[in-house]
């Protein structure tokens, strides 16, 4: 049978820019009688290890720290205040809800960022927790997001340093003798999860040691985690429905106001118009002058005239695909030489 244990780590000091965390980390697993060793997976939540590399930075205006830190957008929503909530690609890697730029449990007045390299300082914490001990357990940086088709948020590793990250057992057979053809398990996140049941986001617990898992602990950091995220032709949640469309359409992110966080903000209405400023919205193939397009809004539909007719069955499309976006099936009449886009 396997035993598998997970400790959270007590007495952790708050960590401030320039500490040594893995000193203080050391210091804190000795006074607690947990003595380390070379086969533990040491978890430590991003947050502290930011903290000591200096990521905090003055938080007057979030908003940009959110836009330097995105590589592209996935989805925004309005929300009712004013503000925009995000899930972008982060700099450091992973998609998250705000480029991981945290507000919370920090000093007043400013926000902390992702460290900049994660698994980078997952090997500097292994290297120092080495010359600190003598031995050299895994090292694993957490942090928190929530996961297509699931409510809640689990941790995951943002870095890792001598950790076998994924166990790809494609190939291998099942009880049955049936080859696995897609199976790679997420060993880090899983780690992750489980400290975090131990760790707890209020606790003030930051690290604990995951033991019982010493054949996935390598002498070497290994490539880290940051192969765990998914990019490319790989990746089924590129973008958000709303966003897919107005990609689609040539809208960039900034072009037309995000969605409200409330599909039905407005009635119909307010989605129409929505819609119509991102059917205006966007780059027109060469040749096409969209902006000849008359739109006119009347209680039986939108209507399209102009004497291109291109033109014109083009901006009924785009209309028809935005209101899609707004969860508004639009149909399309020809009515002599203009087009009637309806319900």
């Amino acid at each position: 049978m396997r035993n598998l244990s997970a400790l959270a780590v007590p007495g952790l000091p708050e960590v401030t820019a320039g500490c040594d965390l893995a000193a203080e980390i050391h210091s804190a697993c000795r006074d607690a009688g947990i003595v380390l060793r070379d086969d533990d997976v040491l978890v430590v939540a991003s947050k502290v290890v930011a903290k000591a590399e200096g990521r905090s930075i003055p938080g007057t205006d979030r908003s940009a720290a959110i836009d330097a830190e995105t590589v592209r957008v996935v989805a925004e929503l309005a929300l009712p205040d004013g503000r925009v909530t995000r899930v972008v690609q982060s700099r450091t890697g992973p998609v998250l809800a705000a480029a991981g730029v945290d507000a919370s449990d920090v000093e007043q007045g400013t926000v902390l960022l992702l460290p900049a390299d994660p698994d980078a300082s997952a090997r500097r914490l292994r290297e120092r927790v080495r010359e600190l001990t003598g031995v050299a357990p895994a090292v694993l940086v957490s942090d928190t997001a929530g996961r297509p088709w699931r409510e809640g948020v689990t941790d995951f590793a943002l870095g890792a340093a001598g950790l076998v990250v994924l166990d790809d057992v494609r190939g291998r057979a099942d009880r049955f003798g049936r080859p696995l053809e897609v199976t790679i398990r997420g060993i880090a996140d899983e780690i992750a999860s489980l400290a975090d049941l131990v760790k707890g986001k209020a606790a003030g617990l930051p690290v604990a040691v995951v033991r019982g898992l010493g054949e996935y602990v390598t002498t070497e950091d290994g490539p880290g985690a940051a192969g765990c995220v998914r990019t490319g032709p790989t990746d089924w949640f590129g973008f958000g429905q709303v966003e897919a469309v107005r990609a689609s359409l040539g809208v960039l992110p900034g072009d037309v106001d995000p969605q409200p966080i409330d599909p039905a903000a407005g009635g119909v209405r307010g989605r129409v118009s929505r819609a119509l400023a991102v059917a205006r919205a966007g780059a027109a193939p060469a040749g096409v002058d969209l902006a000849g397009v008359e739109i006119e809004v009347q209680p039986d539909g939108v209507w399209l005239r102009g004497d291109d007719l291109v033109a014109l069955g083009l901006m009924a499309q785009r209309l028809v695909s935005a209101l899609w976006s707004e969860g508004v099936t639009g149909r399309i009449v020809r009515v002599g030489n203009a087009i009637r886009v309806t319900q």
